[in-house]
Parts: C-alpha cells; structure tokens; sequence
C-alpha cells in the first residue's frame, strides 16, 4: 500500500538511535507486516481534547507510550519553569487500573524529577478526583492523572490538572501545546532524580475521605442509612480505593460490592466497556440488587469520576438512570438543602453544559441562582469557580453520568456523588417516597424532560473523515425542518454565531469555540451535534419536553416523549 511522505518522514525519525531498540524494532515489524497499523500509528499527533490526551498503547506519535508522553511532560516542564521561575515547582501524579498506567506514571515522574521538578506520586492507583483534591491539599502548581476513563483496555490517557484542582483550559493549554510542538523528541530528559519522588497515599486519602463526608453528607438520620440496602460495583475500577471507605465513613454499613468486579484489573474481564453509561456495564450488579432486594445500585468508570445509578421504579424494578436524570435529582436535593439551611444569598451558581437538560436552567430560576452553561467536560465548571471567585457554587454536571458536589475536588466526582445519591435516597425512603417518585414529582414541578444520546463510532482515518463531513453537512445544508417541527435556531459554536430563522437575525456565541452544532425546534425541542474530543466517534444529543400534569400520567407522557425522540432519529437518518 501508499504511505504518504510525512508519514514516512515520522517513521523514519523513530528509527534513529533516540528511540530504544524496542521501539524500534516493533516499527520495522509493522512496516513489514501490519503497514496499515503503522499508517494509523504515524498519520497524527495525539491531541489535547475534552478529557486530556487520549489514545491506544503502542508506539508512534499517534500512539500513548514513553515517547509522546515524556514529550508532552518536557513541555509542561518547561511552561511550568517559565511562568513560575524561582518557585520550588510541585506537581502531583495519580493513575488508574490500566495496563502499563504504573510505569507509565512513574516515567512521566522521571521527566518531572529529571527538570528539577518536585513530585507527589501516589504509590498505588486512585481515583482521579482524589488527584484534583491532592493538587489543592498539597499547593501543587499542576497535576496528572494517567488515565483512559471507560474507553477499552488498549486505550491509555494523560489528564493535565493546573493549580486550582481543575484540568487544563484556555490559555494554558494552548500555550503549553506550542510548547510541546516546538520540541524534538531528543529534547526530553528521561533521567530521573530520584530525590525529587515522594510517595504519597495513606495520609492523602484519609484527608480526602474526610473532605468528601463533610462535603457530601446532609443530617441523615443512622436508622435511614441502615435501612438503605446499596449494591456498589468498581467495575475493576480504582474507585474500591476510595467509596467503600467513604461510605463506611459516612454511617452507611449496608454496602455489598459486586465481588467478580471487586479486583481492579485493565483487561476489565466481566464487562464490553467498563462505562456506567452503558447498561450492560451495571448487568452484574442489577443481578445481584435483584438477589438481594437492594434499593439501589451504583457503579462507576475505572478512574472513578463517572457514575451509574439504578434505583427501584413505582413497579418495584430496578431503573437504570441517565445522566441528566442523576444530575437533576442531585441538583434539586443540594438547593433544597442550601434553601433550608439559609445558605441561599443571592450569589450561588450551578454549572452545566450545552449538550445536557435544560431542566437545570429552570431549577435555577426557581431557586434564584445562576446556572452558568458551558462547552462538555468539567474542566469548564471548574473554570467557572476559578473565574468567579465572589460567587458559591453548589453542584454541577453533564449528561455523560459526571457530577461535582462544591468546589473540593474541581473535576466530575464519583466518590463525593455516589455518597450524595445515597443520602438522597435513604431520606426519600425514610419519608416513604423513592429515589425515582422524587425524580417523578420534579418532572411535574417543572416539566417533563426526557433526554437521548446516539452515539456513531468511526474509527481510522476514513472515519474521522466521515465525523468530519457529517459536520459540513449540517452546517452547509442545514435542516429546516425535523419531524413535523420548524427548526427555529441553529447555534454554531465553532464560528461563534447563532441564528435566529424566525426574525433572520444573527448572533454572537460567547462561549469558547468547539465544534459542536445545535437545532432548536418550534416546540422547544433540542438537537446537539458534537464529535468526541477523545474518542473515534461522533455523538447526537436529542432533549425534548412536555407537561406533565400529574405523577400518575408519568408514563403516558414518557411514552409520548419516547415516540417524538424515535421519530427525530429516524427523520435524521441517524438509526
């Protein structure tokens, strides 16, 4: 096959005596008998997106490995040098689960170490918000997490954290990105010094516990915590470092861990995807809350930042619920409970994002706080607690099973939210409600909203070729009309504009560039377009509404809102 000459070029640089012999000869190898593999290896850089660095394990410099990791370390190196020169320069250093995360950390600590750097670095996995909570705990100037969130095995990941506990934004991130271009791969200095490399663990995590069951834990009576029946899954995950103690902690001794997913492992041998967002991931420990007729499961990602909920419906079986569901439920509880203990003055926020339920907006106006929306991914609530400084925030999250309890850890937050979701339920059922018959009489509250995501994998370079052209279509052709509704706004976050189509006018986008796509149809309907900044794919997020006049017709109306969402998908040509 053809291999084009800047691929070529790359190739040939990695052949040069500045690579190990390994590398080196897994390279020959490919050119021989996988060039296909070697194309997709060389065509790219790996880049900073929504969630850091991520990509498969292997060698190139499309690729995870020392390599473009100790680049990317030499550059943040350097940047740190710069904008803190005199200062003893701190950072610390986590990982998860995964396959090669350990030793990948600790070269990642070499370079530090090696550029006069001090380093933190957990002596064993933990989850990622106890890396935020840790930079804060130890006034470390940035922070990195070696992880691939619930992608597959082969996957491996770099998350850089700055001073305030919270990933990478604008400026820094493009600062530090030319930084890392303008080197060579001869520039990176891969010899350690050893006495810069402190092991952290006990005394770290016992202050994150503890911060955590301050932070999330609501006056809930013992007896209600002991009739609450919780089944928990790690899904082989780092969080079993963190949540069983939490939850010990916090009073709540009815926890029984899904034992065949206790064991934290990077091959992640019982599930397709270790992702609380997807069903299948939860199927072990819905068999065991069935078993043992438990009130509610809660699972989450390998690095633990992302979780899944399933509590018992009217009928008595267990629902698995949706992102925008556990984040609205969590939000009504957190400004009820700042309502009530008199905390609300008028200067409070909630965050959220452009791609999840509007329904946040609307329990911020009933509460008379803002809701600050920005692009997906934490980083950017975290940003907004940077930014305003003046200002409380109370919780924040997004569609994609993320939540963050306060401004403890500033990144999404499984350990603190699985602890809040607990509380949340034990006192609905000591009231003689439920977890979902809250989320019932929200929707009667405020309306019914009902959420959707498709998400279309297309992976190599033919597929990101596609994302890419489906993205041209809809803003080149745009939709004027989906399922039997006018498309009355269309909101283009990479040029910055929106339009108006009812009155022809034109307006400007505050929020940062992405390229993310948005239709608003007549009858208040929402269609988002946006291709994963980490991941070979390209999501749809459909959010449509309705009254719903009483509790009873709940699921009448959720059938009617099911059927709108199925007609959408099918008119869009996305099933």
């Amino acid at each position: 096959m053809h291999i084009d000459k800047h691929i070529l070029d790359k190739v040939n640089e990695w052949l040069t005596p500045v690579f190990d012999e390994k590398t080196q000869e897994a390279i020959k190898e490919m050119i021989t008998s996988a060039p296909k593999e070697l194309e997709d290896s060389f065509y790219k850089n790996l880049e900073f997106g929504t969630g850091g660095m991520r990509g498969i394990m292997g060698v190139g410099t499309n690729r995870i490995n020392k390599y473009t990791l100790g680049k990317n370390t030499q550059g943040l190196s350097d940047y740190l040098k710069k904008v803190f020169a005199g200062e003893e320069i701190k950072v610390a250093i986590a990982y998860d689960c995964r396959n090669n995360s350990n030793t990948l950390a600790k070269i990642v600590a070499d370079v530090f170490s090696a550029n006069g750097i001090k380093v933190y670095l957990f002596s064993d996995m933990r989850p990622t918000p106890e890396l935020s909570f840790a930079v804060r705990h130890l006034n470390c100037h940035a922070g990195i997490v070696l992880t691939a969130s619930h992608n597959p095995p082969e996957y491996n990941g770099y998350k850089v954290y700055w001073q305030d506990g919270g990933q990478l934004v604008p400026p820094q991130d493009g600062e530090i990105i030319q930084v890392i271009e303008n080197l060579q791969y001869s520039d990176i200095n891969f010899e350690a010094n050893e006495s810069l490399i402190e092991y952290i663990d006990t005394v770290i995590d016992q202050a994150f516990w503890k911060s955590t069951v301050e932070n999330a834990s609501f006056s809930t009576h013992q007896e209600a915590k002991d009739n609450l029946k919780i089944v928990y899954t790690p899904l082989h995950g780092t969080s079993v470092k963190a949540i069983p103690n939490v939850l010990d902690l916090a009073g709540y001794k009815n926890v029984n861990i899904v034992e065949e997913q206790k064991v934290p492992n990077g091959n992640f041998p019982t599930v397709k995807s270790p992702n609380p967002e997807e069903p299948e991931a939860l199927t072990m420990a819905l068999e065991l809350a069935d078993k043992i007729k438990a009130d509610i499961v809660v699972g989450t990602d390998p690095d633990s930042d992302r979780l899944g909920v399933a509590v018992r419906d009217l009928e008595g079986n267990m629902k698995l619920l949706n992102g925008n569901q556990t984040m609205v439920i969590m939000t009504a509880f957190l400004l009820e409970q700042w309502k009530r203990s008199g905390k609300l003055k008028g200067n409070e926020f909630i965050g959220s994002t452009i791609v999840s339920t509007p329904l946040m907006l609307e329990l911020a106006e009933a509460y008379g706080v803002e809701c600050k929306v920005g692009l997906t991914g934490f980083k950017w609530i975290a940003k907004f607690i940077k930014d305003f400084p003046n200002q409380k925030f109370i919780g924040g999250g997004e569609e994609s099973f993320g939540y963050m309890v306060g401004d403890n850890v500033r990144d999404k937050d499984a350990v603190a939210a699985i602890l809040l979701v607990c509380e949340i339920a034990a006192q609905a059922k000591a009231a003689g409600s439920s977890l979902f018959q809250e989320l019932i009489n929200l929707s009667v509250d405020y309306g019914f909203y009902k959420e959707h995501l498709i998400s279309i994998t297309k992976k190599g370079i033919e597929g990101a070729n596609e994302i890419k052209q489906m993205m041209i279509n809809l803003r080149e052709h745009p939709l004027t009309e989906i399922a039997g509704e006018r498309v009355v706004c269309i909101e283009d976050y990479q040029s910055s504009k929106g339009k108006d189509l009812m009155n022809d006018d034109q307006f400007e986008i505050t929020i940062p560039k992405s390229n993310v796509l948005i239709y608003y149809l007549e009858d208040g309907s929402k269609i988002c377009a946006r291709p994963s900044g980490t991941e070979p794919k390209i999501k749809f997020y459909f959010s449509v509404h309705q009254v719903l006049p009483t509790a009873e017709q709940y699921k009448a109306v959720e059938k009617e809102l099911d059927a709108k969402i199925a007609r959408i998908i099918a008119e869009m040509k996305l099933n």
